[in-house]
């Protein structure tokens, strides 16, 4: 409980030691070496973390999957209007402010705050199930699913909805580069309401993430990618990127789920909607 050894947990490790030491496997796994020659890695902490959560995620929570395809041909010019930036009207700074120059933004950071407004619009998304109940957040703090050595951490983007694409990115790139340095404090990886898992930097088209208790749902997120698609009844070669939703479905059901990543796509297809 809570990450304690009890005294159960010692009297089974011994009774498995020896039973491995009856077949003579002893020796064999001291070296890093399986009783069928293979090599056996060394485990962290992390991973082991990893390990019993997801597997309690998948065994628990009744998932369902929700994909589509968006066009982010808007998205890209967003991105490169924003990176070029060096003036940008008072009345739309607050959703595009120019990022300093030393931290670019990324397509993670404009997702975070995509996801963060579509979660202000459909709440049942930031919530999660508990004791019988579903329980409604009443803040939005968004995780982002980072793989280190160790295995994967979810460090979190508190208070998303408030903050502008800089504070967005300056905080990613703090998080991500204490998770690669060991060093994220509980406070970094505490509290998050939803999680964004990207993949798309590793060239995969799609993927269905498990979800992230107690969370509702993840969102996962394939690489950009030209693709032909029918575009006013005529082939057209676009960027699309493909979206899959995760969710539990004992805290949302299909049509919300549907409705909320309608809205993400509204907006990678049309981010000056954000401002509305």
């Amino acid at each position: 409980p809570g990450g304690a050894i009890l005294a159960a947990d010692v009297l089974g490790y011994a009774g498995a030691i020896n039973r491995a030491r009856t077949v003579g496997v002893v020796n064999a796994a001291r070296t890093g070496t399986m009783a069928n020659g293979a090599k056996e890695p060394a485990l962290s902490t992390t991973w082991r973390v990893m390990a019993e959560r997801t597997t309690q995620s998948w065994t628990e929570v009744p998932h369902f999957y929700l994909t589509r395809e968006v066009n982010a041909s808007r998205l890209i010019s967003w991105r490169e209007h924003i990176v070029g930036a060096r003036f940008i009207a008072p009345t739309v700074r607050a959703t595009f402010t120019a990022p300093s120059p030393i931290i670019k933004i990324t397509y993670t950071d404009l997702l975070v705050k995509i996801v963060a407004a579509a979660l202000l619009i459909h709440p049942r998304l930031n919530a999660s199930w508990s004791a019988g109940k579903i329980a409604l957040q009443s803040e939005i703090h968004v995780g982002l699913a980072v793989a280190i050595e160790d295995g994967l951490v979810v460090p979190v983007i508190h208070h998303a909805d408030t903050l502008s694409l800089d504070e967005i990115a300056h905080q990613r790139v703090e998080l991500v580069a204490k998770a690669q340095a060991g060093k994220l404090r509980p406070s970094d990886i505490s509290g998050g309401t939803f999680t964004i898992s990207n993949l798309g930097m590793y060239n995969v088209d799609a993927f269905n993430a498990i979800i992230n208790q107690p969370q509702a749902a993840i969102l996962a997120v394939g690489r950009i990618a030209e693709r032909v698609v029918a575009v006013k009844g005529q082939p057209s070669v676009q960027p699309m990127i493909v979206l899959t939703l995760s969710c539990d479905h004992r805290a949302v059901d299909g049509a919300r789920g549907a409705k909320f990543l309608d809205s993400i796509a509204t907006f990678i297809e049309e981010p000056l909607s954000l401002l509305t």
